[in-house]
């Protein structure tokens, strides 16, 4: 009994190599010494440990230089948030049991597909837009140039590797701070939401996006999640169908059946440093989780899955808005 509740957790939560290696070199249950009481006891431990948490910090990366620190969920799963590290987001989206499943949409000659365009009104930059389900997207990284900074760390944006041509190419990168508006610029529902405080953001959450859009929540992007299949496979559908580099073939792109087009811009951290870029995508969301990190969406090159880890607030990555309920 203990032996298969600790093979099908371990299966849900530590499917990645770089958990398996580190499970080896640390766990009594994968070294099999000492006793057998000792053992046993562990091994329970270990159950209990592995399967109290669904959320998996974004640091953690295999040491062979793959990009996946997202463990994959089930898809009975995928909407749940710990309420005892996160604040509710329920008036920010629909419940989960009402998400429509959206239906393949490439090329803006198909029937089912609807497109626009979103012309931001601070800098005039025009944005691809899609329809999801139920909820309309960007479909390209916001590229605003949000300067407005008290330090780096509080409000800042970025340029993969400080060029012009990747804000070009993938958009910019910021800090959850930036993103969250934490200066309240435009709105005051992510006012003060900066890098060592826990604050009480209102959904949802404009940010830094244009008039009208938001910062998703963790339960709007598991809402998409959900619309393009579940989470084990929204990876391979959500990715752009070029980009990725990891295997220096481009094998680890996406279908994009949905238009969503993730890029894998990479990700950088304050006060610098940039890395990753061919490799996944980041996305900031608007739930924090404590002082120090924030939820993002996570999707990597060599994986299919896609999903939602606790970051800290020092990386900076990029934004996708959401149209704000009509």
């Amino acid at each position: 009994m203990l032996r298969m509740s600790l093979h099908k957790c371990m299966t849900r939560r530590l499917s990645h190599a770089s958990l398996v290696n580190r499970l080896s070199r640390h766990s009594p249950c994968m070294s099999l010494r000492g006793n057998i009481v000792t053992v046993a006891i562990s091994c329970l431990l270990l159950v209990l440990v592995a399967c109290g948490d669904d959320n998996s910090d974004f640091a953690t990366r295999p040491s062979d230089g793959s990009s996946s620190s997202v463990t994959p969920k089930s898809s009975d799963s995928e909407t749940s948030v710990s309420s005892s590290s996160t604040k509710s987001s329920s008036s920010s989206a629909k419940s989960s049991s009402s998400v429509t499943l959206a239906t393949p949409c490439k090329t803006k000659t198909d029937d089912n597909c609807e497109y626009g365009e979103l012309v931001d009104d601070r800098d005039g930059q025009a944005y691809k837009t899609v329809k999801i389900g139920d909820q309309w997207w960007m479909a390209e990284n916001l590229n605003y140039a949000y300067l407005q900074r008290t330090s780096e760390l509080d409000s800042s944006s970025f340029c993969y590797n400080d060029s012009v041509e990747y804000c070009d190419k993938y958009g910019r990168l910021y800090t959850w701070a930036a993103a969250m508006d934490s200066a309240g610029t435009w709105s005051t529902n992510g006012k003060d939401c900066g890098y060592d405080v826990e604050c009480s953001p209102t959904y949802p959450v404009r940010g830094v996006c244009p008039s009208g859009w938001h910062l998703p929540s963790n339960d709007e992007w598991n809402n998409l999640f959900k619309a393009v299949g579940g989470s084990f496979i929204a990876g391979a559908k959500l990715k752009s169908t070029s980009g990725c580099n990891d295997n220096g073939d481009e094998s680890g792109n996406g279908t994009d059946d949905f238009g969503f087009s993730a890029l894998p811009a990479g990700y950088g951290n304050v006060p610098g440093g940039f890395t990753y870029e061919g490799y996944d995508a980041n996305i900031w969301g608007s739930t924090e989780n404590g002082d120090f990190n924030s939820y993002g969406m996570h999707v990597y090159c060599n994986y299919d899955n896609a999903g939602m880890g606790f970051n800290g607030r020092f990386y900076v990555f990029s934004v996708r808005c959401l149209k704000d309920d009509p």
